[in-house]
């Protein structure tokens, strides 16, 4: 009786078998057909063909150190600024006894932290999107649409995300009293150079030249810096109204809504389980965003210290702060999207966007309190 349930297992194996043995048939073919025209060539050719291979395996081996190779990531790196040892918002002059001695004012939180950010990204690390073995894929096929490579490029563009709209913020709000006065050349260098194509590298299709985005990044770093040497100096300003902290709290919760509504569409449409080659990059994206948001708003809490304890929202504050951290503790080794109700694989994409959705939760609940 158990002679048809052996033969129905040993089927399914062998299947299994065949299958992967056509997949690694496939993916060595054209190495192998690429080693017998090597065979046949000369000596002259022969040593000009490994030369350059010799080039590809050193230059593909470093590609592999750098999107492998996380260099500063630490979900808990907002303690490293101190924030809870400020004891001015930002802008604010700090009380001198010499009347004659230059004023100087508290530097802004948020654009210490978004210039860090960046410093993660191209400095500490290499910009993988735009990096000319990432554009090229694996045989043509982008890297986000595989299994490879692609985690640490998604994480930095979700960053990149949190970056560009806390930038978009500083320029349009947060710089400007009640939004009328001029805007900051600097920070509008920054903006504009933190928005520029991901992807662009020296030489671009079709065959233009341009900068690479990690150049145009580092020149916003420079600007943000340098306008909160200016902020410093009591030569800038930063509006820190209550107003304005509403807004910023509001259009981060909707940019956070926008991903809610790409990871719920990704597994919804999409049940592959751990074959589902995009739901890597759609995680860790967000999980860039949020790591992001994470610095950024426990900044702001600093930066906005009077409006927060006047509202007496600091409490709120926190319990939003805990769950944007709880949020960053989620890192599996392989990201799964399996159906919400399977038992063998599964759904990440779900358990990240219940986090991100709590996490979005409390800065709608602190709008609305700000709102009164």
């Amino acid at each position: 009786m158990l002679d048809p349930i052996i033969l129905f297992i040993q089927n399914i194996f062998s299947a299994i078998g065949r299958g992967i043995g056509y997949v690694i048939a496939w993916i060595l073919f054209p190495f192998m057909s690429a080693g017998r025209w090597y065979a046949s060539r000369g000596f002259i050719l022969k040593g000009i063909v490994g030369i350059i291979l010799a080039i590809l395996v050193v230059a593909y081996g470093f590609f592999v150190y750098q999107t492998q190779v996380w260099n500063g990531f630490d979900p808990d790196y907002p303690a490293q600024y101190k924030f809870g040892d400020r004891k001015l918002a930002a802008g604010k002059e700090f009380p001198g006894e010499d009347v004659n001695a230059p004023k100087k004012c508290q530097p802004s939180a948020i654009v210490e932290v978004s210039a860090g950010l960046i410093d993660m990204e191209i400095n500490q690390n290499t910009w993988i999107t735009s990096t000319p073995l990432y554009k090229m894929g694996l045989f043509g096929l982008d890297w986000d649409r595989t299994p490879w490579l692609d985690n640490k490029a998604s994480f930095q563009r979700g960053v990149n995300q949190a970056v560009r709209r806390t930038s978009v913020e500083l320029v349009d709000r947060l710089a400007r009293i009640r939004g009328t006065s001029g805007i900051n050349a600097k920070l509008q260098t920054a903006r504009s150079a933190i928005l520029y194509d991901e992807t662009s590298w020296y030489i671009n299709l079709p065959f233009s030249i341009r900068d690479p985005a990690s150049k145009q990044f580092e020149i916003a770093r420079q600007n943000l810096l340098a306008f909160n040497a200016e902020l410093a100096s009591c030569q800038s300003i930063f509006d820190g109204r209550t107003d304005n902290l509403m807004q910023f709290v509001d259009n981060m919760a909707n940019d956070l809504g926008t991903t809610a509504d790409m990871l719920a569409a990704r597994s919804k449409n999409y049940n592959s389980g751990w074959f589902d080659t995009r739901a890597d990059d759609r995680f860790w994206f967000a999980y860039g965003q949020l790591y992001g948001y994470y610095g950024i708003l426990s900044a702001a809490r600093a930066d906005f210290a009077p409006v927060i304890q006047e509202r007496n929202i600091a409490p709120a504050w926190n319990q939003m702060l805990d769950r944007f951290r709880s949020a960053l503790a989620i890192q599996p080794a392989i990201i799964s999207n399996g159906r919400e109700d399977g038992w063998i694989m599964p759904n990440h994409l779900s358990t990240q966007g219940f986090y991100l959705l709590n996490a979005r939760t409390s800065l709608t609940e602190i709008r609305d309190v700000l709102d009164r």
